[in-house]
């Protein structure tokens, strides 16, 4: 499936200069999603995951796909102050300004294989946000899952260069 066909550009949003991938068509799209989430089962079904942790907002909606067809739970990867109980929180840089995410302290067990999820990877910062809070809790990330990579950002590069694996649905330089 070309889901590149389905995604729709907007640009200087979310301001000027960014061309915004938006992928709310894909969602809206039954059999799409169901690609996406049989796409990413296939590249993963040799390896073991406990769970799909997904970054907010989009993010959720892909890890839940992706959950449903390895028949586990998924993990919110959330923004400071949206999660009850006691969490974990790491800051970080984006590509037009910064952020905190957060993860329940009971959210990721020792030992258990993390899958990560997210709509899109631009540098990548929120992704390894998002790998030091599975592994702080005693996790191994297991891999990460993209519909949208922005290669020219360079994201991609830098979770390989931590030895992660990476797979990405649709790549734009």
């Amino acid at each position: 499936m070309d889901l590149d066909k389905i995604i729709t550009k907007h640009a200087d949003f979310p301001k000027p200069g960014i061309l915004f991938r938006d992928i709310n068509p894909v969602f809206r799209d039954a059999k799409a999603l169901g690609y996406i989430s049989s796409e990413f089962y296939r590249r993963y079904s040799k390896s073991r995951i406990d769970a799909v942790a997904g970054i907010e907002s989009r993010g959720f909606i892909v890890a839940t796909a992706i959950a449903q067809k390895f028949g586990t739970g998924m993990i919110m990867i959330r923004k400071a102050g949206k999660l009850p109980g006691k969490t974990i929180k790491k800051s970080y840089d984006i590509e037009y300004g910064n952020a905190v995410m957060e993860l329940q302290d009971s959210g990721v067990k020792k030992g258990q294989k993390i899958l990560i999820a997210d709509d899109l990877i631009a540098t990548g910062g929120t992704a390894v946000a998002a790998s030091q809070l599975v592994e702080e809790l005693g996790g191994k990330v297991a891999g990460f899952a993209f519909v949208i990579e922005l290669a020219g950002l360079k994201g991609v590069d830098r979770l390989r260069e931590m030895g992660h694996r990476v797979e990405s649905l649709v790549v734009y330089d």
